[in-house]
């Protein structure tokens, strides 16, 4: 594998205190999970106390802010006409209220015990970055590819030279003292249906974009898929490639609750966030963003993100104390290999032989069809690849189109997928959630039963 593209020492150092990254360090070396809501609303009064019962939550847990609509866009004109109107925004307008009025929003809360982060989606994020800083804040995520090509046409070159100048722009706050951080969203790329050796590959690219532009804590993130035993493998994977390509950086994984077609039935819904924490603990993960049980049905209450936030710390706590000694530090121990590493780092090395500036090498990436996101539709993504559910509820490549690799992954025969396939690979997971909170039996298991594929035999050219 190529060498990091940024200069670090060998080892990373602590996280100063008072960080998000400090904090994060420090639940995991206390043994618990940190867990964190998805939560933005437009009225100040509403998002404190949000924010509020977020910390007050019986869990470690660190508060979101999570941006409007216009917001991510730029259309800041609307959103000062929706607050005129007093029309309520679907998350809090961060860079069209006053400075001084987020400074009170998060007066008393928010401190080295309770770090808060800024959540939004914008492929232009400098705005965003620069009033996050002006309230105090310097934790934020997204990334140049996650935060363009499934969200709109922004060009992917436009979004790269604005995520550059938005993690500069952050990384300046350690002249006030802080340590910024910067989370990817890479791990997250279309929520669905995209095998895990390409989400690992762009959330690693991302979180290398970050470190070359002047971030030092970066958090990986991995979001929830089909199958226990392959997210699994993948977080292993994910785990390898930072400890190879991030060193001299302070750096985590993230998991992120399924983000697909959510379970209808609250039994199905809670099965599906205890698996994601249990994953969260198996693989070492250090956070875990949650979703709750309203999620398939409207926007999540106060209340049910806070019940959200202690159902999955009560399980991630149940899977620790069953799995490792007391106040023992997690220690993946090994997974079936089924090629997750070696499809990622295929897509890493190629990409970093592309050109050691990231800036440059990512773009170039899609335009040759290296990377390409299955089903997404952005002018920038060649979309020749494809991807299906196995028998097994396991992603797999149906096409790879350019991606290199040949020798890695060995595209299955699968037959044409339809638009009624396509519906029914996408329900995969909230039909198999319901019918095991309806039905426990073994037919009808919940999600995380300790299935593991077998191992297969590595290709020749993986030995290379």
């Amino acid at each position: 594998m190529t060498a990091p593209v940024h200069p670090a020492p060998a080892a990373a150092p602590a996280p100063p205190a008072g960080s998000f990254g400090a904090f994060v360090a420090a639940a995991r070396q206390a043994g618990r999970l940190v867990v964190q809501p998805r939560m933005g609303m437009s009225d100040p009064r509403a998002m404190r106390a949000g924010l509020a019962a977020t910390r007050a939550a019986d869990a470690t847990t660190v508060g979101t802010v999570t941006l409007d609509s216009y917001t991510r866009v730029g259309d800041q004109a609307a959103a000062r006409r929706a607050l005129a109107d007093g029309v309520p925004l679907n998350g809090y307008p961060l860079v069209t209220y006053d400075t001084a009025v987020t400074r009170s929003v998060l007066h008393g809360i928010q401190d080295h015990d309770f770090p808060v982060q800024v959540r939004h989606g914008s492929a232009a994020p400098q705005d965003i970055v620069a009033a996050l800083l002006r309230a105090g804040l310097d934790a934020t995520e997204g990334g140049p590819v996650s935060y363009c090509l499934p969200y709109g046409r922004t060009p992917l070159t436009a979004s790269v030279e604005n995520w550059a100048r938005s993690c500069e722009l952050l990384a300046r706050a350690r002249d006030h003292g802080a340590e910024p951080h910067m989370e990817t969203f890479g791990g997250c790329m279309m929520g669905q249906l995209c095998p895990p050796g390409l989400l690992v590959a762009l959330s690693v690219l991302e979180a290398l974009f970050f470190a070359q532009h002047g971030l030092r804590s970066v958090s990986l993130s991995y979001a929830q898929q089909t199958d226990p035993g392959q997210d699994e493998e993948a977080l292993h994977a994910l785990r390898r490639l930072a400890e190879e390509l991030l060193p001299g950086l302070d750096w985590h994984i993230v998991v992120y609750t399924y983000m697909g077609v959510y379970p209808r039935t609250p039994g199905g819904a809670r099965l599906l966030l205890e698996d994601s924490a249990r994953l969260a603990v198996r693989t070492g993960a250090a956070r875990l963003i949650v979703k709750t049980a309203a999620e398939a049905h409207r926007i999540p209450t106060v209340a049910e993100n806070v019940a959200a936030l202690e159902a999955a710390a009560r399980a991630a706590e149940a899977e620790r104390d069953r799995a490792l000694p007391p106040a023992a530090e997690p220690a993946p121990g090994p997974v079936p290999d089924t090629g997750v590493h070696a499809e990622a780092s295929a897509l890493v090395q190629a990409v970093l032989e592309l050109s050691p500036d990231l800036g440059r090498a990512l773009p170039r990436a899609f335009a040759r069809g290296y990377l390409d996101v299955p089903y997404c539709l952005h002018p920038d993504n060649a979309q020749r690849s494809r991807s299906y559910l196995d028998t097994d509820g396991r992603l797999r490549w149906s096409a790879v189109g350019s991606m290199p690799l040949g020798g890695v992954a060995a595209p299955a025969r699968a037959p044409r997928l339809t638009s009624g396939g396509l519906l029914t690979a996408l329900r995969h997971v909230e039909r198999r959630s319901d019918a095991a909170a309806l039905d426990p039996s073994p037919a009808h298991r919940p999600l995380d039963d300790g299935h593991r594929p077998p191992a297969r035999e590595p290709l020749p050219e993986e030995g290379r």
